[in-house]
């Protein structure tokens, strides 16, 4: 195991309150945590279930009990909307350390198991460091903690589970111009393309050396406004999951704005809990604003250069 392995998310803080109390503020767990708790909390063996509407989900079952002591909860399963590994909390251990120091009380929290190799990190990292050092630990030293999800916290779930990868640019061409640039594929994204790029319900294959290997199928095709390729399969050498790609959309939206006509592109699904995300991106990236861009002002575009 390397250190990154090893570096499972905890906090720590420091009371006036006896372990006593520390231990029965941990188990008043919807006075801290949330208040959408179905279950017992404070019993060895129960189970409770946590839920944040469509964001997250978690069933927790009590394995450690010692009163002022210690406390675990075994992850018996989990669900997060904003990451790829949906379940990547399940089998974790959430565990509350209490110890006398000198005239005071010390709670150690670690979740183990949540360590930065999780997509999810950065957001639970946050969320835990506000439910611990600032709500459960008001609710020990004030009697009031602040159940319930932080905003901040579930906005920034949000956008990771929202955060499509986009880019657009303008052109002096015309709409019906750009249209027939987009369906030239070959002429820049790749030619090395098996099947019709241009005809609605049709299927291509695009490969990349042995890096990339794709199945488009064409679902939408209106001339001069929008193209969708629907992706059936995919293959990337690059990353863990190598078919990350498979039941994403690509889009191309074509509008007149002025005299000019602007491209939006939308890769629908490629969001940056992806593990290709910085490489996929920066691919596209290159495709679009150069390739395509060129093939539709100058008529050369740069497939396969990137």
């Amino acid at each position: 195991m390397n250190a990154l392995d090893q570096q499972h998310y905890t906090a720590t803080f420091l009371v006036d309150q006896t372990p006593e109390e520390v231990f029965n503020a941990i188990n008043n767990v919807r006075g801290w945590w949330s208040q959408a708790i179905e279950g017992d909390t404070n019993r060895l063996g129960a189970e409770f279930t946590y839920h944040y509407q469509d964001v997250h989900r978690s069933t927790m079952k009590i394995t450690e009990f010692v009163p002022g002591k210690k406390v675990v909860w075994h992850v018996v399963d989990n669900y997060f909307n904003f990451v790829k590994d949906k379940s990547e909390w399940t089998g974790t251990d959430v565990v509350f350390k209490i110890a006398r120091k000198d005239d005071k009380t010390e709670v150690h929290f670690t979740h183990i198991g949540l360590v930065p190799a999780y997509e999810c990190y950065d957001v639970c990292s946050n969320a835990w460091g506000s439910y611990i050092t600032g709500s459960l630990r008001d609710l020990i030293a004030t009697g009031k903690g602040h159940p319930n999800p932080i905003e901040d916290v579930v906005n920034q779930a949000r956008q990771m589970s929202e955060q499509h990868y986009t880019t657009s640019f303008t052109v002096d061409q015309s709409p019906e111009e750009v249209f027939a640039a987009i369906n030239n594929v070959r002429g820049w994204w790749s030619e090395e393309i098996d099947g019709s790029t241009d005809t609605l319900g049709a299927e291509f294959t695009v490969s990349h050396e042995d890096q990339h290997r794709s199945i488009q199928k064409i679902t939408q095709l209106v001339p001069g406004e929008k193209i969708v390729w629907h992706v059936l399969d995919s293959q990337l050498t690059f990353v863990k999951e190598t078919d990350e790609w498979t039941g994403t959309d690509i889009v191309f939206e074509i509008s007149k704005k002025g005299d000019r006509t602007e491209l939006h592109f939308t890769h629908v699904g490629l969001t940056p809990v992806f593990a290709c995300y910085g490489d996929c991106s920066d691919a596209w990236g290159f495709y679009i604003n150069d390739s395509l861009f060129n093939l539709i002002t100058s008529g050369t575009g740069k497939p396969n250069a990137s």
